[in-house]
Protein backbone atom coordinates (compact mmCIF):
# COMPACT_ATOMS: atom_id res chain seq x y z
CA UNK A 1 0.00 0.00 0.00
CA UNK A 2 1.42 3.11 -1.01
CA UNK A 3 1.71 6.12 1.34
CA UNK A 4 -1.10 8.13 -0.48
CA UNK A 5 -3.60 5.10 -0.27
CA UNK A 6 -2.80 4.14 3.29
CA UNK A 7 -2.95 7.99 4.13
CA UNK A 8 -6.77 7.88 2.44
CA UNK A 9 -7.89 4.95 4.08
CA UNK A 10 -6.75 6.28 7.59
CA UNK A 11 -8.45 9.66 7.05
CA UNK A 12 -11.53 7.15 5.72
CA UNK A 13 -11.32 4.89 9.18
CA UNK A 14 -11.19 8.81 11.37
CA UNK A 15 -14.25 9.66 9.22
CA UNK A 16 -16.09 6.84 9.91
CA UNK A 17 -15.61 6.76 13.56
CA UNK A 18 -16.55 10.72 13.57
CA UNK A 19 -19.92 9.69 12.00
CA UNK A 20 -20.54 6.63 14.51
CA UNK A 21 -20.03 9.19 17.27
CA UNK A 22 -22.06 11.72 16.23
CA UNK A 23 -25.30 9.10 15.21
CA UNK A 24 -24.43 7.97 19.18
CA UNK A 25 -24.42 10.98 20.74
CA UNK A 26 -27.76 12.48 21.09
CA UNK A 27 -29.33 8.99 22.61
CA UNK A 28 -30.06 8.77 26.26
CA UNK A 29 -27.86 5.47 27.42
CA UNK A 30 -28.08 4.48 30.78
CA UNK A 31 -27.40 0.81 32.33
CA UNK A 32 -30.51 -0.17 31.20
CA UNK A 33 -33.25 0.60 28.94
CA UNK A 34 -34.27 1.73 25.50
CA UNK A 35 -31.42 4.21 24.84
CA UNK A 36 -28.65 1.09 25.39
CA UNK A 37 -31.36 -1.27 23.21
CA UNK A 38 -30.75 1.25 20.71
CA UNK A 39 -27.11 2.08 20.35
CA UNK A 40 -26.68 -1.58 20.71
CA UNK A 41 -28.80 -2.07 17.29
CA UNK A 42 -26.98 0.59 14.97
CA UNK A 43 -23.39 -1.21 16.39
CA UNK A 44 -25.23 -4.48 15.21
CA UNK A 45 -25.54 -2.88 11.50
CA UNK A 46 -21.63 -2.63 11.88
CA UNK A 47 -20.69 -5.77 13.16
CA UNK A 48 -22.47 -9.25 14.05
CA UNK A 49 -23.64 -8.71 17.71
CA UNK A 50 -25.42 -10.58 19.94
CA UNK A 51 -27.78 -8.92 22.22
CA UNK A 52 -28.11 -10.54 25.53
CA UNK A 53 -30.90 -9.27 28.15
CA UNK A 54 -30.48 -9.97 31.47
CA UNK A 55 -33.60 -10.34 34.41
CA UNK A 56 -33.84 -7.81 36.47
CA UNK A 57 -33.00 -9.37 40.12
CA UNK A 58 -30.82 -11.74 38.73
CA UNK A 59 -28.05 -12.11 41.30
CA UNK A 60 -24.65 -11.63 39.78
CA UNK A 61 -22.00 -11.98 41.82
CA UNK A 62 -22.68 -10.19 45.01
CA UNK A 63 -24.82 -7.45 43.08
CA UNK A 64 -28.18 -7.95 41.69
CA UNK A 65 -29.41 -6.78 38.34
CA UNK A 66 -31.38 -3.61 38.57
CA UNK A 67 -34.78 -2.63 37.53
CA UNK A 68 -34.84 -1.12 33.91
CA UNK A 69 -35.40 2.73 33.90
CA UNK A 70 -37.05 4.47 31.84
CA UNK A 71 -37.01 8.32 30.80
CA UNK A 72 -39.64 10.21 28.84
CA UNK A 73 -39.73 13.65 29.68
CA UNK A 74 -38.21 15.91 32.54
CA UNK A 75 -38.27 19.70 33.08
CA UNK A 76 -38.46 22.63 35.51
CA UNK A 77 -40.63 25.05 34.98
CA UNK A 78 -41.64 28.76 36.45
CA UNK A 79 -45.59 28.11 37.56
CA UNK A 80 -45.97 30.30 34.45
CA UNK A 81 -45.27 27.23 32.47
CA UNK A 82 -41.67 28.90 31.45
CA UNK A 83 -39.35 25.94 31.48
CA UNK A 84 -36.13 26.73 33.21
CA UNK A 85 -34.42 23.04 32.57
CA UNK A 86 -35.44 20.68 29.84
CA UNK A 87 -33.81 17.11 29.65
CA UNK A 88 -35.52 17.50 25.81
CA UNK A 89 -32.75 19.87 25.36
CA UNK A 90 -29.90 18.42 26.52
CA UNK A 91 -30.16 14.80 28.32
CA UNK A 92 -27.08 15.09 30.71
CA UNK A 93 -30.03 17.44 32.37
CA UNK A 94 -31.35 14.29 34.40
CA UNK A 95 -30.16 12.86 37.31
CA UNK A 96 -29.63 8.75 35.94
CA UNK A 97 -31.90 6.79 38.01
CA UNK A 98 -34.08 9.73 38.78
CA UNK A 99 -38.18 8.48 40.02
CA UNK A 100 -41.02 10.69 38.83
CA UNK A 101 -41.88 13.16 40.18
CA UNK A 102 -44.29 15.80 39.48
CA UNK A 103 -45.25 18.94 42.21
CA UNK A 104 -44.35 22.29 43.04
CA UNK A 105 -41.59 22.51 44.61
CA UNK A 106 -39.96 25.17 47.04
CA UNK A 107 -36.74 26.60 45.90
CA UNK A 108 -34.90 25.83 49.16
CA UNK A 109 -36.22 22.44 49.17
CA UNK A 110 -35.34 22.07 44.87
CA UNK A 111 -31.57 23.56 45.51
CA UNK A 112 -30.94 19.80 47.49
CA UNK A 113 -32.03 18.22 44.19
CA UNK A 114 -29.76 20.16 41.89
CA UNK A 115 -26.38 19.48 39.92
CA UNK A 116 -23.79 22.16 38.72
CA UNK A 117 -20.58 22.84 38.28
CA UNK A 118 -19.53 26.42 39.73
CA UNK A 119 -16.54 26.64 38.26
CA UNK A 120 -17.43 26.28 34.53
CA UNK A 121 -20.38 27.73 34.88
CA UNK A 122 -21.91 27.23 31.23
CA UNK A 123 -20.85 23.23 31.61
CA UNK A 124 -23.85 20.97 32.90
CA UNK A 125 -22.61 18.17 35.11
CA UNK A 126 -23.02 14.28 34.38
CA UNK A 127 -24.35 12.60 37.62
CA UNK A 128 -26.35 9.36 38.40
CA UNK A 129 -27.64 7.57 40.96
CA UNK A 130 -28.54 4.07 40.30
CA UNK A 131 -28.56 2.51 43.56
CA UNK A 132 -30.56 5.43 45.14
CA UNK A 133 -34.00 6.25 45.12
CA UNK A 134 -34.17 9.50 44.65
CA UNK A 135 -34.67 12.72 41.51
CA UNK A 136 -32.63 15.04 40.28
CA UNK A 137 -31.43 17.78 37.69
CA UNK A 138 -28.20 18.70 36.34
CA UNK A 139 -28.53 22.09 34.83
CA UNK A 140 -25.35 24.99 34.42
CA UNK A 141 -24.72 27.08 37.00
CA UNK A 142 -25.76 30.38 35.29
CA UNK A 143 -29.31 28.59 34.84
CA UNK A 144 -28.91 28.07 38.93
CA UNK A 145 -28.06 31.56 39.49
CA UNK A 146 -30.80 32.50 37.35
CA UNK A 147 -33.49 31.00 39.69
CA UNK A 148 -35.26 33.43 41.52
CA UNK A 149 -38.84 32.64 42.12
CA UNK A 150 -39.90 30.93 45.39
CA UNK A 151 -40.72 27.88 43.98
CA UNK A 152 -41.33 25.73 40.34
CA UNK A 153 -42.92 23.33 39.07
CA UNK A 154 -40.86 19.97 38.74
CA UNK A 155 -41.77 16.86 36.79
CA UNK A 156 -40.05 13.54 35.82
CA UNK A 157 -42.03 11.46 33.93
CA UNK A 158 -39.88 8.21 34.45
CA UNK A 159 -40.36 4.78 35.76
CA UNK A 160 -38.57 1.77 37.42
CA UNK A 161 -39.55 -1.51 36.30
CA UNK A 162 -38.80 -4.91 36.39
CA UNK A 163 -36.93 -5.40 32.48
CA UNK A 164 -33.57 -5.95 31.81
CA UNK A 165 -30.09 -5.40 31.82
CA UNK A 166 -28.47 -5.05 27.68
CA UNK A 167 -25.30 -6.06 26.79
CA UNK A 168 -23.59 -6.50 23.05
CA UNK A 169 -20.93 -9.00 22.86
CA UNK A 170 -19.43 -10.45 18.90
CA UNK A 171 -16.55 -13.73 18.86
CA UNK A 172 -14.91 -13.78 16.22
CA UNK A 173 -13.77 -17.31 15.96
CA UNK A 174 -9.86 -18.09 15.81
CA UNK A 175 -7.97 -21.27 15.16
CA UNK A 176 -7.83 -21.84 18.75
CA UNK A 177 -10.15 -21.50 21.95
CA UNK A 178 -7.76 -19.40 23.59
CA UNK A 179 -9.39 -15.47 23.67
CA UNK A 180 -8.49 -12.06 23.86
CA UNK A 181 -11.28 -9.02 25.03
CA UNK A 182 -12.20 -6.49 24.45
CA UNK A 183 -14.56 -4.54 26.83
CA UNK A 184 -16.30 -1.23 26.51
CA UNK A 185 -18.83 0.35 28.71
CA UNK A 186 -21.93 1.86 26.44
CA UNK A 187 -23.66 3.05 29.27
CA UNK A 188 -23.47 7.22 29.55
CA UNK A 189 -25.68 9.57 28.07
CA UNK A 190 -24.17 12.42 25.18
CA UNK A 191 -20.47 11.75 26.58
CA UNK A 192 -18.12 11.45 23.37
CA UNK A 193 -14.56 10.54 24.59
CA UNK A 194 -15.77 8.82 27.80
CA UNK A 195 -17.96 5.96 26.09
CA UNK A 196 -18.39 6.40 22.10
CA UNK A 197 -14.89 6.94 21.13
CA UNK A 198 -14.21 3.69 22.68
CA UNK A 199 -16.85 2.44 21.03
CA UNK A 200 -15.99 3.45 17.92
CA UNK A 201 -12.65 2.14 17.66
CA UNK A 202 -13.52 -1.06 18.80
CA UNK A 203 -15.76 -1.35 16.09
CA UNK A 204 -13.33 -0.41 13.71
CA UNK A 205 -10.87 -3.00 15.12
CA UNK A 206 -13.24 -5.44 15.04
CA UNK A 207 -14.12 -4.60 11.10
CA UNK A 208 -10.07 -5.20 10.43
CA UNK A 209 -9.92 -8.44 12.35
CA UNK A 210 -13.06 -9.96 10.58
CA UNK A 211 -11.59 -9.52 7.40
CA UNK A 212 -8.68 -11.95 7.62
CA UNK A 213 -8.51 -15.26 9.84
CA UNK A 214 -7.37 -14.92 13.25
CA UNK A 215 -4.85 -17.09 15.06
CA UNK A 216 -6.92 -16.37 19.21
CA UNK A 217 -10.54 -16.12 19.04
CA UNK A 218 -11.51 -12.26 19.86
CA UNK A 219 -14.36 -11.34 22.03
CA UNK A 220 -15.64 -8.13 22.03
CA UNK A 221 -18.44 -6.74 24.94
CA UNK A 222 -20.08 -3.86 24.90
CA UNK A 223 -21.67 -2.94 28.24
CA UNK A 224 -23.15 -0.61 30.85
CA UNK A 225 -20.19 0.25 33.25
CA UNK A 226 -19.82 -2.01 36.71
CA UNK A 227 -23.02 -4.01 36.68
CA UNK A 228 -22.20 -4.81 32.92
CA UNK A 229 -18.69 -6.44 34.02
CA UNK A 230 -19.77 -7.78 36.56
CA UNK A 231 -23.16 -9.50 34.90
CA UNK A 232 -21.09 -10.55 31.78
CA UNK A 233 -18.43 -12.35 34.75
CA UNK A 234 -21.15 -13.96 36.38
CA UNK A 235 -22.60 -15.30 33.17
CA UNK A 236 -19.00 -16.49 31.77
CA UNK A 237 -17.41 -17.48 34.68
CA UNK A 238 -16.18 -20.96 33.43
CA UNK A 239 -14.91 -19.72 30.49
CA UNK A 240 -12.98 -16.38 32.17
CA UNK A 241 -9.78 -18.93 32.42
CA UNK A 242 -9.52 -19.20 28.31
CA UNK A 243 -8.53 -15.38 28.13
CA UNK A 244 -4.72 -14.46 27.29
CA UNK A 245 -5.24 -11.16 27.01
CA UNK A 246 -7.98 -8.16 27.18
CA UNK A 247 -7.95 -4.43 26.95
CA UNK A 248 -10.50 -1.83 28.48
CA UNK A 249 -11.02 0.73 25.37
CA UNK A 250 -12.29 4.29 26.99
CA UNK A 251 -11.54 8.09 25.90
CA UNK A 252 -9.47 7.25 22.74
CA UNK A 253 -10.58 10.51 21.07
CA UNK A 254 -9.21 13.62 22.26
CA UNK A 255 -5.72 15.50 21.69
CA UNK A 256 -3.48 13.85 24.81
CA UNK A 257 -1.18 11.06 24.47
CA UNK A 258 -2.09 7.56 24.65
CA UNK A 259 -2.05 6.73 28.19
CA UNK A 260 -1.95 2.77 29.46
CA UNK A 261 -3.13 1.11 32.97
CA UNK A 262 -1.16 -2.02 33.05
CA UNK A 263 -3.62 -5.29 34.49
CA UNK A 264 -3.36 -6.14 38.64
CA UNK A 265 -0.54 -8.66 37.64
CA UNK A 266 1.72 -5.91 35.88
CA UNK A 267 3.97 -7.77 33.71
CA UNK A 268 1.47 -9.86 31.58
CA UNK A 269 1.83 -10.08 28.13
CA UNK A 270 -0.77 -7.58 26.87
CA UNK A 271 1.21 -5.58 29.43
CA UNK A 272 4.30 -5.84 27.76
CA UNK A 273 2.75 -5.51 24.12
CA UNK A 274 1.36 -2.48 24.34
CA UNK A 275 4.55 -0.99 25.70
CA UNK A 276 6.41 -2.19 23.52
CA UNK A 277 4.28 -0.89 20.66
CA UNK A 278 4.25 2.91 22.13
CA UNK A 279 7.90 2.56 22.99
CA UNK A 280 8.32 1.88 19.08
CA UNK A 281 6.09 3.90 18.21
CA UNK A 282 8.33 7.36 19.27
CA UNK A 283 5.26 9.34 20.37
CA UNK A 284 4.78 10.75 23.51
CA UNK A 285 2.87 8.44 25.76
CA UNK A 286 2.38 7.22 29.57
CA UNK A 287 2.06 3.62 30.90
CA UNK A 288 0.73 3.85 34.87
CA UNK A 289 0.19 0.96 37.01
CA UNK A 290 -3.07 -0.54 38.21
CA UNK A 291 -4.94 0.87 40.47
CA UNK A 292 -8.29 -0.38 42.13
CA UNK A 293 -10.00 2.64 40.30
CA UNK A 294 -11.53 3.51 36.79
CA UNK A 295 -13.41 1.27 34.23
CA UNK A 296 -14.44 -2.27 34.10
CA UNK A 297 -10.81 -3.66 34.30
CA UNK A 298 -10.97 -3.63 37.92
CA UNK A 299 -14.07 -6.06 38.00
CA UNK A 300 -11.96 -8.14 35.32
CA UNK A 301 -8.74 -7.91 37.59
CA UNK A 302 -10.58 -8.69 40.94
CA UNK A 303 -8.35 -10.85 42.92
CA UNK A 304 -10.91 -13.90 41.84
CA UNK A 305 -10.41 -13.44 38.54
CA UNK A 306 -6.97 -11.67 38.14
CA UNK A 307 -7.42 -11.39 34.53
CA UNK A 308 -4.69 -10.34 32.14
CA UNK A 309 -7.07 -7.16 31.04
CA UNK A 310 -5.19 -3.45 30.90
CA UNK A 311 -6.98 0.06 30.31
CA UNK A 312 -6.13 1.49 26.83
CA UNK A 313 -7.09 5.27 26.78
CA UNK A 314 -5.86 8.73 25.91
CA UNK A 315 -6.36 11.72 28.69
CA UNK A 316 -7.58 8.99 31.17
CA UNK A 317 -10.86 9.39 33.02
CA UNK A 318 -10.90 12.44 35.00
CA UNK A 319 -7.76 14.21 33.94
CA UNK A 320 -9.09 15.90 31.13
CA UNK A 321 -11.81 19.06 32.31
CA UNK A 322 -14.48 18.26 30.07
CA UNK A 323 -14.85 14.35 31.71
CA UNK A 324 -18.36 13.87 33.03
CA UNK A 325 -19.37 17.25 31.66
CA UNK A 326 -21.84 18.33 28.72
CA UNK A 327 -18.27 19.92 27.28
CA UNK A 328 -17.44 16.28 26.65
CA UNK A 329 -18.92 16.89 23.36
CA UNK A 330 -18.17 16.02 19.41
CA UNK A 331 -15.97 19.15 19.13
CA UNK A 332 -14.02 17.49 21.89
CA UNK A 333 -13.13 14.69 19.04
CA UNK A 334 -10.21 14.63 17.25
CA UNK A 335 -9.92 12.26 14.06
CA UNK A 336 -6.41 12.25 13.94
CA UNK A 337 -6.42 10.74 17.45
CA UNK A 338 -9.35 8.72 16.51
CA UNK A 339 -7.22 6.85 13.69
CA UNK A 340 -3.83 6.59 15.99
CA UNK A 341 -5.90 4.93 18.53
CA UNK A 342 -6.75 2.16 16.19
CA UNK A 343 -3.45 2.28 14.64
CA UNK A 344 -1.54 0.99 17.91
CA UNK A 345 -4.07 -1.52 18.47
CA UNK A 346 -4.02 -2.57 15.25
CA UNK A 347 -0.13 -3.26 15.70
CA UNK A 348 -0.87 -4.59 19.28
CA UNK A 349 -3.20 -7.07 17.91
CA UNK A 350 -0.76 -8.00 15.18
CA UNK A 351 1.81 -8.54 18.43
CA UNK A 352 -1.14 -11.03 20.05
CA UNK A 353 -1.77 -12.82 16.80
CA UNK A 354 1.36 -13.08 15.58
CA UNK A 355 3.78 -13.83 18.38
CA UNK A 356 5.14 -17.63 18.37
CA UNK A 357 7.55 -20.38 19.21
CA UNK A 358 10.00 -21.51 16.84
CA UNK A 359 12.99 -23.94 16.52
CA UNK A 360 15.72 -23.17 14.06
CA UNK A 361 16.30 -25.84 11.86
CA UNK A 362 20.15 -25.56 10.94
CA UNK A 363 21.39 -24.66 14.42
CA UNK A 364 24.33 -25.46 14.43
CA UNK A 365 26.53 -22.41 13.49
CA UNK A 366 24.90 -19.30 11.00
CA UNK A 367 23.11 -21.24 8.04
CA UNK A 368 24.28 -19.18 4.71
CA UNK A 369 21.57 -16.87 4.32
CA UNK A 370 23.62 -15.53 1.28
CA UNK A 371 22.74 -18.33 -1.52
CA UNK A 372 19.38 -18.14 0.48
CA UNK A 373 19.24 -14.42 -1.13
CA UNK A 374 18.57 -13.42 2.59
CA UNK A 375 22.10 -11.81 3.46
CA UNK A 376 23.73 -8.61 1.71
CA UNK A 377 26.33 -9.97 -1.34
CA UNK A 378 29.28 -7.68 -0.61
CA UNK A 379 31.29 -8.68 2.75
CA UNK A 380 33.71 -6.33 5.12
CA UNK A 381 30.56 -3.48 5.67
CA UNK A 382 30.43 -2.17 8.92
CA UNK A 383 27.06 -2.27 9.88
CA UNK A 384 24.36 -4.85 9.39
CA UNK A 385 21.18 -3.60 8.21
CA UNK A 386 17.95 -3.85 10.88
CA UNK A 387 16.41 -6.49 8.61
CA UNK A 388 19.66 -8.67 8.85
CA UNK A 389 19.76 -8.37 12.35
CA UNK A 390 16.34 -9.56 12.62
CA UNK A 391 17.55 -12.59 10.49
CA UNK A 392 20.31 -13.35 12.83
CA UNK A 393 18.29 -12.46 16.22
CA UNK A 394 16.06 -15.20 15.52
CA UNK A 395 18.46 -17.51 14.04
CA UNK A 396 20.32 -17.27 17.67
CA UNK A 397 17.40 -17.32 19.49
CA UNK A 398 15.02 -19.77 17.50
CA UNK A 399 15.77 -22.94 20.58
CA UNK A 400 12.29 -23.24 21.15
CA UNK A 401 11.75 -21.34 24.27
CA UNK A 402 12.40 -17.47 22.66
CA UNK A 403 9.16 -16.23 21.56
CA UNK A 404 8.96 -14.04 18.18
CA UNK A 405 8.34 -11.27 20.95
CA UNK A 406 10.62 -12.24 23.42
CA UNK A 407 12.99 -11.33 20.87
CA UNK A 408 12.10 -8.48 19.71
CA UNK A 409 12.07 -7.32 23.30
CA UNK A 410 16.14 -8.58 24.08
CA UNK A 411 16.74 -7.45 20.21
CA UNK A 412 15.63 -3.60 20.61
CA UNK A 413 13.75 -4.54 17.08
CA UNK A 414 10.03 -3.53 16.88
CA UNK A 415 8.03 -6.72 16.62
CA UNK A 416 6.70 -6.29 13.01
CA UNK A 417 10.38 -6.47 11.96
CA UNK A 418 11.00 -9.63 13.75
CA UNK A 419 7.66 -11.22 12.56
CA UNK A 420 8.61 -10.17 8.93
CA UNK A 421 12.63 -11.52 9.31
CA UNK A 422 10.67 -15.07 10.77
CA UNK A 423 8.44 -15.37 7.71
CA UNK A 424 11.28 -14.85 5.55
CA UNK A 425 13.63 -17.45 7.36
CA UNK A 426 10.31 -19.99 7.40
CA UNK A 427 9.48 -19.39 3.75
CA UNK A 428 13.84 -20.47 3.04
CA UNK A 429 13.01 -23.58 5.43
CA UNK A 430 15.10 -22.84 8.29
CA UNK A 431 12.61 -22.44 10.92
CA UNK A 432 9.88 -24.91 12.06
CA UNK A 433 7.03 -24.18 14.52
CA UNK A 434 7.27 -25.62 18.00
CA UNK A 435 4.27 -26.11 20.28
CA UNK A 436 4.10 -24.77 23.60
CA UNK A 437 4.26 -27.53 26.57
Amino acid sequence: MDGETGGSAVRDDGAAMMALIAELYPICRSITGTGLRHTLGILQRLVPLTIHEVPSGTPVLDWTVPQEWSIRAAHISRLDGTRIVDFAAHNLHILQYSRAIDRVVPLEELRGHLHTLPETPDWIPYRTSYYRDTWGFCLTQRQLDAMIDPAYRVVIDASLTDGSLSYGELVIPGATADEVLISCHACHPSLANDNLAGIAVAVMLAQHLMRSPQRLTWRFVFIPGTIGSLTWLARNEAAVGRIRHGLVLSCLGDAGAITYKQSRRGDAGIDRFVAHVLRHSGDPHAIKPFIPYGYDERQYCSPGFNLPVGCFMRTPNGEYPEYHTSADNLALMRPASLEDSLAKLKQIAAIIEGDALYRSRNPKGEPQLGRRGLYRTMGGLSDAGHDEMALLWILNLADGEHSLFAMAERSGLPFAQIRSAADALIAADLLEPVTPA
